[in-house]
């Protein structure tokens, strides 16, 4: 058995970016709306037409404009102490003190690369079968789970059933991650990949998915 066993799904971790570029951690802060859903460390988020972002629910295409990177965190008032609180995630029905704003920490470079895991189904990583290195380049379908409330933590990942050549597919294998590979009936099998958003879906002059930064249509 490989080691670390993986054996849940965490959301999208951001590494390093395209062409061996550092990721040295850098983000945005972007407002979130007081009544928002529920947002996980490391889930896929997208822009709201109020300059807020929200939670990606998108599986296997992208949202319409596109991602708007990677949640990692947030801060506001607490209307209950008075005071600044940091959060690993937004639950929402949090309550924020009066004219003040909810800020997220995004991850949003559209060369952002992030491990993530691969489920046969919901939260399933399973330990017979997983991508193989022929999959490479493949693109696949996002499994949106809603967040672990204890840990506060994201529970996307990408769909295995899903890896294939369909260009409307939302996320795209750049890599397998060897670390956690294992072999089962002579195979091996990889239960993380290194992905990011696929290129928009383009027809005509109609541009879908893909990064936000790279959808040409705005809010």
């Amino acid at each position: 058995m490989a080691y670390p066993t993986v054996d849940k799904p965490y959301g999208l971790k951001p590494i390093n970016l395209i062409g061996g570029q550092v990721f040295a951690g850098a983000t945005r802060q972007r407002r979130i709306a007081s009544g928002a859903s529920s947002i996980g460390y490391g889930d896929p988020v997208i822009f709201v037409d109020n300059g807020t972002i929200a939670v990606s629910t998108s599986t296997t295409t992208a949202p319409a404009t596109g991602f708007a990177g990677v949640f990692l965190g947030c801060q506001f008032v607490s209307s209950v102490t008075g005071q600044p609180t940091f959060s690993q995630a937004w639950i929402s029905g949090t309550s924020i003190a009066d004219n003040t704003f909810i800020y997220a920490y995004v991850c949003e470079d559209p060369d952002q690369l992030f491990q993530v895991a691969v489920v046969t189904g919901t939260t399933v990583v399973s330990t017979s079968s997983g991508l193989e290195y022929t999959n490479i380049n493949n693109n696949v379908a996002l499994v949106a789970n809603t967040l672990n409330t204890t840990t506060k933590d994201s529970q996307q990942a990408i769909l295995l059933s899903s890896a294939a050549v369909t260009a409307a597919l939302p996320i795209r294998i750049v890599d397998l991650v060897p670390d956690t590979s294992f072999t089962s009936s002579g195979t091996v099998y990889f239960p993380e990949a290194i992905v990011k958003f696929n290129m928009p879906n383009i027809t005509g002059s109609t541009f879908l998915g893909g990064h936000a930064y790279y959808n040409p249509t705005g809010l």
